[in-house]
């Protein structure tokens, strides 16, 4: 692939730009002409394009999130860093903590997941050549490719939710499928989701196929990145969250609305240089979790950012109504805070005991049962705040309310709170409301628990593979011989 031209780390008005590139992507019913001026988009495209500017402008920022590219001396992100000392490691994460803490853990599907994504695919590239001569060269190529533009990925992993009981085998409309092999490359005919970014993204990967394993279902299986605006393409969109009206302020829902969408694949051309994997099940499920191991610790460092803003927010909710001394409420922030600390040694362990991968590349630790940990308990994190925030969640003044002044005598008489002002009180309820109760904050719990995997399935995977060798010998040998009385 061809990074002639390319101009390295993205930039606020180049990704506006960008965008605007014939996509067809669909909005209630309507087709949206340029995705940067929707109005139900524009939040969450100026947070991104907001994040790319101050990461070239401010000078720690620029050191932390890039370096200079030895192909083409452009800037680029640290996020596509290939590392292969402890060092290199832990700039790449520093990377992925800096833009985390500058998007307060709420963006899941930020680019520096899926670059650390395109790392892992890179990491696989001799396994991937074995499957069809090329392939590993296109995954090590689109690397390259990636880095140097700076690309916006998504990834689209879950096949249509019409049968689960069914199998693609017996209708093939049930998953994503080649039908066709030419010169060119591949056609694919089916549907792919939940693309979260994806009209906002540059291109989406796919790698993941529910029928991978099953005889049979060789065309179902393949991994591929294709541009958003590729020819039969369709994005259609879920209801916008972050688009609110009556005054009412959304301070995270109005920045951080990512979209999700479904993908249709009307019998579209992918070409053989952006095809990575054929037919190959096995050689499918083996990568999966070999092309994760940078993005899962991406992924734990967004989710610790996350619980960190729910442990201030809780304790702040508390203080500010009077209830902090309250030995229920002292337990819940304590439960809190036990969760974020947990999530941040497991982070610090992954990294301190990386992995030497096939391809030589340093990697963290597998952390797949951490992973599951974080969506068991992010249920638990929202309801700890909804205890403790309360009625109060529910019922606070708009701006405009706070600005009236026949109703702001009210509002400072029975709205302030314990330690704070009317105002204060009303924009910090406000800000646990996105978090725990409207529409943008049940998606966002929602995403923490599927995102990884189904958990059930996660947890009975790390079952087969767990290595417990060591202690069943010795137990083996305790139980070998009569026990002392």
């Amino acid at each position: 692939m061809d990074v002639t031209g390319a101009l390295g780390a993205m930039t606020g008005d180049r990704y506006r730009e960008s965008l605007d590139d014939g996509r067809e992507v669909w909005l209630g019913g309507e087709r949206v002409k340029n995705v940067a001026e929707h109005p139900a988009f524009r939040g969450a495209i100026d947070e991104f394009a907001r994040l790319f500017d101050l990461r070239l402008s401010d000078p720690e920022a620029l050191e932390i999130g890039t370096f200079v590219s030895p192909e083409t001396g452009n800037r680029v992100s640290r996020s596509y860093t290939l590392p292969t000392t402890p060092e290199e490691l832990r700039a790449k994460f520093a990377a992925t903590e800096w833009w985390m803490r500058e998007s307060w853990g709420q963006q899941g599907r930020s680019p520096d997941f899926m670059a650390n994504v395109v790392v892992g695919l890179h990491d696989f590239r001799d396994e991937l050549e074995k499957n069809r001569p090329g392939f590993g060269a296109n995954a090590a190529a689109y690397h390259r490719f990636a880095m140097e533009h700076d690309l916006v990925l998504t990834h689209a992993l879950g096949d249509p939710q019409i049968d689960r009981s069914a199998s693609p085998l017996d209708d093939p409309d049930l998953a994503l499928r080649v039908v066709e092999e030419n010169d060119r490359g591949v056609v694919i005919r089916g549907a792919k989701q939940l693309a979260t970014l994806a009209p906002f993204s540059h291109e989406v990967l796919v790698y993941l196929n529910g029928v991978s394993a099953q005889r049979g279902a060789e065309r179902f299986v393949l991994w591929f990145a294709l541009p958003m605006n590729a020819k039969g393409l369709k994005i259609l969109c879920r209801e916008p969250l972050g688009a609110h009206a009556n005054g009412h302020s959304h301070p995270l829902a109005s920045r951080y609305d990512e979209q999700d969408a479904m993908l249709f694949f009307d019998d579209v051309e992918i070409p053989w240089e952006r095809l990575f994997l054929l037919g190959d099940g096995m050689l499918a499920l083996r990568g999966l979790s070999r092309i994760n191991a940078w993005s899962m610790q991406s992924t734990h460092i967004r989710f610790h950012e996350r619980l960190k803003v729910f442990v201030s927010v809780a304790a702040m909710l508390a203080r500010s109504i009077g209830v902090d001394g309250f030995r229920g409420i002292q337990e819940d922030l304590g439960e809190l805070i036990s969760y974020a600390e947990t999530l941040r040694l497991g982070i610090v362990g992954a990294e301190m005991s990386p992995q030497r991968t096939p391809s030589g590349l340093l990697a963290p630790a597998s952390s797949y049962g951490l992973g599951f940990w974080s969506a068991e308990i992010s249920s638990r994190v929202v309801e700890i705040v909804r205890r403790v925030g309360a009625s109060g969640l529910i019922m606070q003044p708009t701006e405009a309310d706070l600005a009236n002044p026949e109703l702001r005598p009210f509002l400072d008489k029975y709205m302030r709170g314990h330690d704070i002002g009317a105002d204060r009180k009303a924009r910090l309820f406000r800000l646990a409301w996105d978090l725990v109760g409207d529409g943008f904050g049940s998606r966002q719990e929602l995403y923490e628990y599927l995102h990884r995997g189904d958990p059930g399935a996660g947890r009975t995977r790390l079952l087969r593979t767990y290595d417990r060798s060591a202690v069943d010998g010795r137990i083996t040998d305790l139980i070998s011989s009569p026990l002392p009385a």
